[in-house]
C-alpha cells in the first residue's frame, strides 16, 4: 500500500515587535515539521503588507505592537485577505486581549509559553477549519460561557462619564474586594485593574477607597446594606 503525498508545508508569517522574540520564533518554526516561514514583520502594519505580498496560509500575530496593533492587523487581514488565517501568539491571556482578538477574526490563540508541538497543532487546526486554542484559553472561554457577566449600566446611566467597566470595578471595590481579587473575578491583570481605578478616581474626584465606597452607594451603583451607610 503506497502512502499519499506529504501535505504541503504551511506558509507562515511571524509578526512581533521585539526583535529577539521574533527571531527566536522564526528559528523555532524552522525546526518544526510542516512549517515554512516566508516572512517576518515588526508591527501590524508590516504584517498586513507582507500578507498582501506573500499570501501566506497563516500569520502568527503578537498583540501589543506599534503603528498597528495585532487586533487591528487581524481585522484588516481577515477582511482583505480571507485566505490567510491568524493565530495570536502573545504574552497576554486576559479577557481584554483575548476577546477582541477573536472578534477581529483570529482562529487561534496561544500564549508564548506554548511549545513547538502546540504551535504546529494550532496552525494545522486553523487550516483545516477548526479553532487553534491552547487548553488554558479553551478553559477561559468555557468559564466565560458558564458565568456570563452581569448586565452593565449604559453610558447614559453611569455618572461622571464612567465606562461600564469602571462602574463594575467601582462596585467590586464597594464590596470590599482587593485589586488582586477584582483582577481574578474579571479575568484581567492587576495592572489593568489599577488603570481602571486611576481613571475612575480622576473622573469622580475620589481620593481613596473609602470615598469610592460612599460614591458607589450615593450614586446607586450598589445597594447599601441593611440600615444604610453612614
Amino acid at each position: 500500500m503506497t502512502e499519499g503525498p506529504e501535505p504541503k508545508p504551511a506558509r507562515v508569517v511571524v509578526a512581533d515587535d521585539q526583535t529577539v522574540v521574533r527571531e527566536g520564533i522564526v528559528m523555532l518554526l524552522g525546526l518544526l515539521p510542516g512549517i515554512e516561514v516566508v516572512g517576518a514583520a515588526g508591527d501590524g502594519e508590516e504584517a498586513v503588507e507582507l500578507v498582501a505580498e506573500l499570501a501566506p496560509d497563516v500569520v502568527l500575530m503578537d498583540l501589543r505592537m506599534p503603528r498597528c496593533d495585532g487586533v487591528e492587523a487581524t481585522r484588516r487581514i481577515r477582511a482583505e485577505h480571507p485566505g490567510t488565517q491568524v493565530v495570536v501568539l502573545t504574552t497576554f491571556a486576559d479577557d481584554e486581549s483575548l476577546f477582541p482578538a477573536l472578534k477581529a477574526g483570529a482562529r487561534g490563540y496561544l500564549t508564548k509559553d506554548a511549545g513547538g508541538d502546540e504551535i504546529v497543532r494550532a496552525v494545522r487546526s486553523v487550516l483545516s477549519g477548526d479553532a487553534g486554542l491552547s487548553p488554558s484559553i479553551q478553559r477561559r472561554l468555557l468559564e466565560r460561557l458558564s458565568d456570563p457577566e452581569p448586565p452593565q449600566p449604559t453610558a447614559a446611566e453611569a455618572p461622571d462619564g464612567l465606562t461600564a467597566r469602571e462602574v463594575e470595578v467601582l462596585a467590586l471595590i464597594a464590596e470590599g474586594l482587593s485589586n488582586q481579587e477584582i483582577a481574578r473575578k474579571l479575568h484581567v491583570s492587576t495592572a489593568t485593574v489599577k488603570t481602571h481605578i486611576n481613571n475612575l478616581f480622576a473622573k469622580t474626584g475620589i481620593k481613596d477607597r473609602a470615598q469610592a465606597v460612599r460614591y458607589a452607594y450615593a450614586n446607586g451603583l450598589v445597594r447599601p446594606p441593611m440600615g444604610g451607610i453612614t
